[in-house]
């Protein structure tokens, strides 16, 4: 390879770095005003976060967190903060994602991505409310249920309940994102109909190993991440199939025309 060939490929290279160290700018610059903007209304947020508790216990507002640790509180503001600039960029992660990649990419594959950009954030916020309005409650009215009657007086620490909010939550909006990734490869043809209609049974364990992974150790929490996850799987099923349907049906009305205009 000559001098000129090696220049040549370092310069494509270089600016991808460029392009690559710009969105990862812009992404670090919503992450830290997200970030500030929820340490100011950290308050706000806890009194948001410990709803499900208050649904759970039936306690209402006077309810029994507790820290052992003198800057307790501190860090947990500091976790909502994070929790929050995830939640409020991650539309924004996504969409610089794809602006370093779409130049690489032809229009009809522009076009398919774009979907998946608006799907993204709103499957994470419909796992995130599934775990918000139901799966906690449910999960905290079984955990009380348990030390009933026993003489227990059962006080969370707060930096305790809300890293198990945080992870359901994550976990959840991550999970839920299924759908639009198998739909994704079904579209670029990674995955096909068949191949996920005779791999369901490999879901189906798979589902329930990754709920008992992500989930408290009881049956409710896993039961209530598995079911929506295979329903979710089956959604991309038929998702997939109509693709190819649709993909199908158009190139045989290519070939029709094609064949009267020949």
């Amino acid at each position: 390879m000559s001098q000129a060939d090696i220049d040549a490929t370092e310069a494509p290279l270089i600016e991808h770095l460029i392009e690559l160290r710009r969105r990862l700018i812009y992404i670090v610059i919503g992450f830290a005003i997200a970030f500030i903007g929820s340490f100011a209304f950290s308050t706000q947020i806890f009194e948001i976060l410990i709803l499900p508790f208050k649904w759970g216990t039936g306690i209402g507002t006077d309810i029994q967190l507790i820290t052992i640790k003198l800057l307790g509180f501190f860090l947990v503001k500091l976790k909502i903060a994070f929790f929050g600039a995830m939640f409020i960029t991650f539309p924004l992660i996504a969409i610089q994602i794809y602006r370093f990649v779409a130049p690489g990419l032809y229009n009809n594959e522009r076009n398919a991505f774009r979907p998946y950009l608006i799907a993204t954030p709103i499957f994470f916020v419909l796992g995130a409310c599934l775990v918000f309005f139901f799966l906690l409650p449910v999960a905290i009215k079984f955990f009380y249920s348990l030390v009933e009657g026993t003489g227990v007086s059962l006080m969370p620490d707060v930096e305790a309940y809300l890293d198990f909010v945080m992870m359901l939550v994550l976990a959840f909006g991550l999970c839920f994102q299924l759908p639009v990734i198998l739909t994704l490869l079904g579209q670029i043809g990674v995955l096909s109909y068949e191949q996920l209609r005779s791999g369901r049974k490999f879901a189906i364990v798979g589902v329930f190993v990754v709920a008992a992974v992500l989930t408290p150790p009881d049956p409710i929490s896993q039961i209530a991440m598995a079911v929506p996850l295979m329903g979710l799987y089956e959604v991309s099923v038929q998702a997939v199939r109509f693709l190819e349907r649709r993909r199908a049906a158009a190139a045989a009305k290519a070939e029709a025309e094609e064949a009267k205009s020949g």
